[in-house]
């Protein structure tokens, strides 16, 4: 039986795929930088970063020797910068032992390399028996087999992940664990799926069901935390003063403008402008400077802060 749903999902598959850059190797360098920025980013908007970043750092020795600020500069736009930091760290010891891992369990030993990312290089740059769990492949697989699961929460992920390694047995772990992650980009998409369009319908639970729009279960979203944050401007010699933001819980260890900060209960009402990262709201109310130690602070120019920390919050400062 499920050899029978592998092959029409792999037929499927060899008709229907998007050209991706990164379909056309099987270099675990470069499918890992792929991986990496195709989390909370969409392929579309991936393919030109991708680009253009492996124009710069074609190899993982390249990586390994760059500058945090020139990796900085051509992450910007794609957010979440400490997956930029993980790929500097883990490039520079990969690099340094020499051989790239082949195996996902071995992977999970440096920065950055989760569960996810660490199946999908080693299954397709290596062949790895071994399934992937993204969001695609979660809501493909809970509508096929009408799973009703906290698919978030441990015991119920494993029990996920162990139908995903199946799917990918007796198979090309590549060509199936992209297939799957395809289905679910393309045909069992989030909101009114292309049912219809499916190869593997017939045998879909939640199809049978009606239940596409009900699975898989939606996790409660974190609440959101409100913030007013007090940044002083400081300036010397065409250079401002910055920090390193050890207190506030978003954009934790970046550099930030000097400034006092307090959690609030409900929304500010007096404040210059505000901004959003993630769950956390944040007003931001420019202060003049206080009496500081000028020795305090690490001081760079507008367009070196941007390569340091591209945190559309602190353009957003420098502007007003």
């Amino acid at each position: 039986m499920l050899y029978s749903l592998q092959s029409k999902l792999l037929d499927w598959f060899e008709k229907n795929k998007r050209s991706l850059p990164w379909r056309k190797t099987t270099d675990p360098y470069k499918i890992w930088i792929s991986e990496v920025m195709l989390q909370q980013t969409t392929s579309k908007a991936v393919v030109p970063y991708y680009n253009r970043f492996l124009k710069h750092f074609p190899d993982l020795k390249s990586l390994s020797k760059a500058k945090t600020e020139q990796v900085f500069s051509l992450w910007s736009g794609l957010g979440y910068y400490n997956r930029a930091k993980n790929l500097i760290k883990s490039s520079r010891i990969i690099y340094k032992q020499k051989f790239f891992p082949k195996t996902y369990k071995e992977l999970l030993k440096f920065p950055g390399f989760g569960a996810y990312i660490a199946r999908a290089v080693s299954s397709i740059a290596f062949e790895e028996p071994v399934g992937v769990l993204d969001g695609n492949v979660i809501r493909f697989l809970s509508r096929f087999y009408g799973l009703k699961i906290k698919h978030w929460q441990s015991k119920e992920k494993a029990e996920l992940q162990k139908i995903s390694d199946s799917w990918v047995q007796n198979q090309k772990s590549s060509k199936m664990n992209q297939a799957l992650m395809e289905i679910g980009a393309l045909i069992c998409v989030k909101q009114k799926p292309l049912c219809l369009l499916c190869p593997v319908r017939v045998n879909c639970q939640a199809y049978k069901k009606g239940l596409q729009e009900k699975l898989p279960l939606k996790k409660e979203k974190k609440s959101t935390e409100f913030w007013h944050y007090y940044p002083e401007k400081i300036k010397r010699q065409h250079k401002w003063a910055f920090v390193k933001n050890t207190k506030m819980p978003f954009l934790k260890g970046h550099l930030l403008f000097p400034g006092l900060s307090k959690k609030l209960k409900h929304k500010a009402t007096n404040y210059d402008f505000d901004h959003s990262i993630m769950n956390y709201k944040i007003f931001i109310t420019i202060k003049t400077k206080r009496k500081h130690s000028l020795s305090l602070f690490k001081w760079y120019s507008s367009s070196e802060i941007k390569k340091l920390n591209p945190s559309s919050l602190i353009q957003k400062v420098l502007k007003f």
